[in-house]
């Protein structure tokens, strides 16, 4: 269970860089001890639609309800999630 899960995250983690366009892989962060998560964003509308996939395919791929996938995909996201960018404007 434990291997399937690694690739479960591996595959949430490939699927949040994809959605937030940033053409980076979890391969390509294995390992690095520097702030790379501080170089890479995506918008409030991109993490919710990662969620919301991160969700529906944590809980097929690992047999869970949807209540504990959202808890596994909230804690991806707390451990390794891009910070969220929210450009404000019209602010006087």
């Amino acid at each position: 269970m434990k291997e399937k899960k690694q690739l479960v995250v591996e595959t949430v983690l490939n699927k949040m860089f994809e959605i937030a366009g940033h053409d980076i892989r979890y391969n390509d962060i294995l390992g690095r001890t520097d702030k790379w998560y501080q170089q890479y964003t995506m918008s409030t509308a991109q993490n919710e639609e990662w969620k919301q996939w991160g969700i529906e395919y944590v809980a097929k791929q690992l047999r869970i309800s949807k209540g504990l996938a959202k808890k596994e995909v909230d804690m991806i996201d707390f451990m390794w999630g891009l910070k969220i960018h929210n450009f404000q404007t019209n602010l006087k």
